[in-house]
């Protein structure tokens, strides 16, 4: 319960004020010293906790840098005004104590709004900001951060002084309108960079496909650099694109690296005198050479259609090789290893051929290829055996 006293009367000395407060002045001290030594302990948990976790990439590290920061002057003002509120001083003594004390509150309060706000983008930024997304952007974001949180204790102190601040607060809104109409496309790009640090739908070193599928027509590139504005792509052909996160985000993107592994079609055709039983067993016959390439799985192989002139086939294999090049070399091995072992069995690829078939004085047909020879696949069985 706080002390009913009242403040220094005329003519009284300060020792003797002292004397007739003794013991309200010892409770506010008690209960001040109690705070401000939980302060300092908090704060010495948090120097603790930042010698753990200097990058502030996890929670504990951005709690830390939190705790870590809080001031001494703070901690005096608080100690102040409490040990006010259990001994009244004179008017002007108490208003003063107030002031101070919203003043470092204020303050105090942006600091931690800074570091808690800046903490959170740390975290989402990963563990080595100058490799990941927007990495090099965290001092100017720290920049921004400051200037919004230290305007609004600004005016939460003016306003607790007894200013006026609905005109301030109204010219720095139009003021602000003004900035972001002329700086529209900035802010634009800004905010699109925010969003690709915190949905992260790629990063740093990423394999992307922009404009359009990787099958139709699309752009792919690697991601070399993410800045508040652009992003810079390698293209596979070795150009430098730079691009507008905005527009970039605008686009369908599909983040190649981020596939868990790469499906790949590969459609051949092989002529229909083919052995229909070298037709059923075609899947059985190429696992092997599919299962030869490191990290390669052999999905199915079967008839797809008959086409115009072909048995068209369907090789499907998962790769789960990361690099482009890696793919491509595993496709080639593949598609060479088929040609030496349709060499070897017999088998023909089917060419786009037309066939025409000619009639005979009387009217039969004449074939236009050689009918085979008896006892070869596809010859007619010999009468009587």
């Amino acid at each position: 319960m706080i002390a009913d006293i009242d403040p220094i009367r005329r003519g009284q000395s300060v020792v003797e004020w002292i004397i007739a407060h003794l013991d309200g002045l010892m409770l506010g001290a008690a209960v001040a010293a109690a705070i401000v030594g939980l302060m300092l302990l908090m704060r010495a948990l948090g120097h603790r906790i930042l010698a753990k976790h200097p990058d502030c990439t996890n929670w504990r590290g951005v709690i830390g840098a939190v705790l870590a920061k809080t001031k001494l002057l703070f901690m005096v003002a608080t100690a102040i005004q409490i040990v006010v509120q259990y001994a009244p001083m004179p008017a002007r003594l108490d208003n003063a104590a107030h002031i101070f004390f919203i003043i470092a509150a204020a303050l105090q309060g942006a600091i931690w709004a800074r570091e808690l706000i800046i903490g959170v983008f740390k975290s989402r930024v990963g563990e080595e900001p100058s490799e990941s997304t927007l990495g090099n952007a965290i001092s100017i974001i720290r920049v921004l951060v400051s200037v919004t949180v230290f305007a609004f204790a600004l005016v939460v102190i003016l306003d607790n002084l007894g200013v006026n601040v609905t005109t301030l607060i109204a010219g720095l809104g139009i003021g602000g309108i003004a900035i972001g109409l002329a700086a529209q496309g900035i802010f634009s790009d800004l905010f699109a960079a925010l969003a690709i640090l915190f949905d992260r739908p790629f990063r740093r070193g990423d394999m992307i496909n922009y404009g359009g599928r990787v099958d139709a027509g699309g752009t792919t590139g690697t991601v070399e650099r993410i800045g508040l504005k652009t992003t810079r792509i390698r293209s596979r052909t070795g150009e430098m694109v730079i691009m507008a996160n905005t527009k970039l985000l605008e686009q369908e993107l599909t983040n190649i690296d981020e596939a868990r592994v790469h499906r790949i079609w590969l459609p051949f055709g092989v002529t229909y005198q083919t052995d229909p039983d070298q037709l059923e067993r075609m899947g059985e016959i190429l696992t092997p050479i599919v299962a030869a390439q490191k990290g390669v799985r052999m999905v199915r192989c079967a008839v797809s259609a008959f086409g115009a002139s072909a048995v068209e086939f369907q090789l499907v294999y998962d790769d789960r090789s990361r690099d482009f090049d890696r793919r491509a070399l595993n496709r080639s091995a593949i598609l060479i290893g088929i040609l030496r072992l349709f060499n070897e069995q017999g088998i023909a690829f089917a060419y786009p051929t037309q066939t025409t078939f000619t009639a005979a004085p009387d009217g039969t047909m004449v074939m236009p290829y050689a009918r085979p020879l008896p006892g070869t696949p596809g010859a007619a069985p010999r009468k009587g055996g």
